[in-house]
Formats: structure tokens, C-alpha cells, sequence
């Protein structure tokens, strides 16, 4: 079944002092183009992690955010008390006795707040590690319900497709009585005398040119292919887009030797059909 390169994956978790949410984006790509953000704090466990949504995710455009809110009380933020209390001094110094509140000008100098710098717990990055696997396992389910509506809207195309090809074949034999009919009559017009042996074989060399029996053949099992492959259990949206191309190639030769009016419609509609499986298949994983 294939799954869809769109998504959106998310996961909350409150632990005893933070609350953590992971979010995860994806959209369509030609590649893997994974982008991560985080707390500094968790920097050191960025490689794996990326490793990780690869290995998950394997293809897409992939923006994953990391939230850490803190719930405690305690801020990691502390005045810093030597720093404040020698503004206050110099303040005081330079003031003349003046009525000035030096501890709101002093909080405000440079180097007034301290912020502790927070070391990694490696049993906090392990209930976190869960968040974002929860988060992963989010984006795959939503890719996956993409795939089902990709796969029926694939279905229903290459079926229009078959039912417009099959349309076109039917007016094969209209199309080839056309075509002497009018050699016929511009022989007539010639009115000379001809050897009617040579006629039917160049006639019979002619009609071959035209005869699109192989393009249909191949177009019925790359129709077949495309389904077969929609099918499967693999990452299958190149091989989709490889697929496409075939199609659209012999949709084109039936066109240019059609001949015939009503069927160069037909592959037109054709045509119209495969623009719109092309335009999702960029879609696929």
C-alpha cells in the first residue's frame, strides 16, 4: 500500500516539571530534506535522532520541532546578587544624595540575571525519546490514510484511461475504411489508370504505418503495471513517476497516428487523465 510524502504527526507528554510536544511536517520532496529543532540541552542527541526519522520517515520534505515548557516554579533564571549589589554602589556614588530607586536601574544593567545552564538527564531524554516516537508513529498512520485516498483517486484515472483507450480502438476500423476511402477518391480525381495489385499493397503498407495494435498492448499493461505497483508493499512513488512517463509516451503515439478526429479527442481526454495522476504521484513516498 503506498503512503502518502504529506503528513503532520504530534505527541504531548507532561513529565514532572516540563511539558514536552513534538510536532512533525512533512510535505513532498524529491529526497530526504529533514530539518530539526530543539533545545540546546538536547543538541548532543541530534545525530541519532536524525538517523532515526530517516529510517522512519525515508523521504520528504521533514520539519521536526521539539517543545520543552517548563510547569516548575523554579526558574532556571537567579539574580545575580554581587553583580546587583556593585551597581547599586556605584549608583548611590554617582547620585549626590538624589531620591533614586537604584534597585530597578540596577536589575536592568548587563549580567544582573544568571540563567543556570541545564545539564542533559539521560531518564528524561528516554521519556522524551517516547514523545517522538509517539510523534513518528502519528505521522505514519496520517501518511498511510493519505495513501489509501491516493491509491483510489490512482484507481479511478487509470481506469478512465482504460475505458477512454478502448474507445478509441473501437473507431480503429472506421478510421481504416476512412483512410481508403479517401486514397480512393484521390486516385479517382487523378484519373489516371492504375495497377490495383500495387495499390493494395501500397495501401496495405500504409495502413500498417497507422496501426496502433502495439500501443495499445503496451499501454494496457503499463495500466496494469501502474495498479500492480499501487499495490505493493514498497516505496513505490519513482517508480510511479517512472511509470507515468510510459503511459504518457504511448498515449502520444496513439495520438499522432490516430488520424481520426473523434480519436484524437479521446486521447486528449487521455492525456487530461494522466496530468492528474501525474500531479500526485509527486505526492508518493
Amino acid at each position: 500500500m503506498i503512503q502518502s510524502m504529506t503528513g503532520f504527526g504530534k505527541a504531548t507528554k507532561q513529565l514532572p516539571s516540563k511539558k514536552i510536544t513534538v510536532e512533525i511536517r512533512s510535505l513532498n520532496s524529491k529526497g530526504l530534506d529533514l530539518s530539526v529543532r530543539m533545545p540546546g540541552v538536547y543538541k548532543e542527541m541530534e545525530l541519532g535522532l536524525r538517523k532515526e526519522l530517516g529510517e522512519q520517515l525515508k523521504r520528504g520534505k521533514i520539519e521536526m520541532s521539539l517543545f520543552v515548557e517548563s510547569t516548575s516554579e523554579e526558574g532556571t533564571a537567579k539574580i545575580n546578587k554581587g553583580v546587583v549589589a556593585m551597581y547599586m554602589q556605584q549608583l548611590r556614588d554617582l547620585s549626590d544624595g538624589a531620591d533614586i530607586d537604584f534597585l530597578n536601574m540596577a536589575v536592568k544593567m548587563p549580567d544582573a540575571f544568571k540563567t543556570e545552564r541545564e545539564e542533559l538527564n539521560e531518564q528524561e531524554w528516554e521519556q522524551i525519546y517516547v514523545v517522538i516516537e509517539e510523534a513518528i508513529q502519528n505521522i505514519i498512520n496520517f501518511r498511510t490514510d493519505e495513501g489509501v485516498s491516493l491509491e483510489n483517486e490512482f484507481s479511478l484515472r487509470i481506469e478512465n484511461i482504460r475505458l477512454l483507450m478502448n474507445q478509441a480502438i473501437a473507431l480503429a476500423p472506421e478510421r481504416i475504411a476512412l483512410v481508403k476511402e479517401k486514397l480512393k477518391s484521390a486516385i479517382d480525381d487523378l484519373k489516371v489508370t492504375i495497377d490495383e495489385n500495387r495499390f493494395e499493397q501500397e495501401l496495405i503498407y500504409y495502413l500498417e504505418k497507422l496501426d496502433v495494435t502495439e500501443e495499445h498492448v503496451r499501454l494496457n499493461n503499463h495500466l496494469n503495471y501502474f495498479l500492480e505497483t499501487i499495490a505493493g508493499n514498497d516505496d513505490n512513488g519513482r517508480k510511479l513517476g517512472f511509470i507515468s512517463q510510459e503511459i504518457g509516451r504511448e498515449i502520444n503515439t496513439l495520438g499522432s497516428k490516430s488520424n481520426h478526429a473523434e480519436m484524437q479527442k479521446l486521447v486528449v481526454q487521455m492525456k487530461d487523465e494522466l496530468e492528474k495522476i501525474k500531479e500526485q504521484v509527486l505526492n508518493v513516498l
